[in-house]
C-alpha cells in the first residue's frame, strides 16, 4: 500500500477557464506607445550617432532607452501587440492546450481583469 497519492488521484478536473495573464508591458493607448517607442529608439540611435561628435559620454543616454521601452525593445514590441489586440483577443486553456480567440463581449464595453 502506498501512501501518497499519484498523480492522477490530485490532478484537477479539466474545466475550460481563462488563462492567467502575463506580464503587461501594454500602454493605454497606440499613440502613447508608439511615443514611447520614438522616444526610445530615438535615445538610443541618438546616443549611438554621437559618439564621434561628443565622445562617448553620449552613449550614457542609452540607457535611458531602457525606461521609455519599459525594458528591451522586444518588451515594447510585446507592448505594442499587447495594446492592438487589448479587448480582441482571448486565451483560453482547457484539458492543458492553450488557444487564441475572439474575446467575449463585455457588459458595457469594458474588458474585465
Amino acid at each position: 500500500m502506498n501512501p501518497l497519492p499519484t498523480l492522477d488521484a490530485v490532478r484537477p478536473a479539466a474545466t475550460e477557464k481563462t488563462a492567467r495573464p502575463g506580464p503587461d508591458f501594454a500602454s493605454t493607448s497606440v499613440p502613447r506607445h508608439l511615443a514611447r517607442g520614438a522616444l526610445g529608439f530615438g535615445l538610443v540611435i541618438g546616443s549611438v550617432a554621437l559618439v564621434p561628435v561628443a565622445g562617448p559620454a553620449t552613449l550614457l543616454a542609452a540607457p535611458l532607452a531602457l525606461i521609455a521601452f519599459r525594458g528591451c525593445p522586444t518588451c515594447w514590441m510585446v507592448g505594442l501587440v499587447q495594446t492592438i489586440s487589448r479587448g480582441r483577443l482571448e486565451r483560453r486553456c482547457a484539458d492543458g492546450a492553450c488557444t487564441l480567440a475572439k474575446a467575449h463581449p463585455h457588459p458595457g464595453g469594458t474588458p474585465g481583469t
